[in-house]
């Protein structure tokens, strides 16, 4: 969900309050490989527990909102607010088992997804200009 609220609020000029100064990283993957790998799941394994993620890639906060930016050729206005104490700096999914298991790993970029997204942004704006994002939008 942060992506798509950082390119709404980007593209609408909406400030984007971020805790901290951004440095803390998340690991993200693009939508069509996390539905790959839960279809791969769907085989007869008993019972497990496999993540499914970039694969120890996090990325900071700020080069996803630097990437957007340039995406849609507009600056994001950022309000900077002290960092949550019970955040985290990094998140990342460990994906051995998937490997393993599966025969899975992310087959997208963040650059290929990101692109993606915008662009199915930009094509669908008219109707998503309705769609709210702001609840939950103080804890980014």
């Amino acid at each position: 969900m942060s992506i798509f609220r950082f390119i709404k609020w980007i593209d609408e000029g909406t400030p984007i309050r971020l805790f901290g100064d951004g440095s803390q990283a998340r690991d993200f993957t693009y939508v069509d490989d996390i539905a790959r790998g839960t279809i791969l799941a769907m085989k007869p394994l008993g019972y497990e527990i496999i993540n499914l993620g970039g694969g120890k890639n996090p990325i900071p906060l700020k080069t996803i909102i630097s990437k957007i930016e340039n995406l849609l050729g507009k600056k994001a206005v950022i309000e900077y607010r002290p960092f949550h104490k019970a955040d985290m700096k990094e998140t990342w999914a460990d994906i051995n088992k998937a490997g393993k298991l599966l025969g899975w790993k992310p087959e997208i970029s963040i650059d290929e997804g990101l692109e993606r997204t915008v662009q199915w942004y930009l094509e669908n704006r008219e109707w998503l200009k309705d769609v709210s994002v702001d609840e939950g939008k103080e804890n980014i």
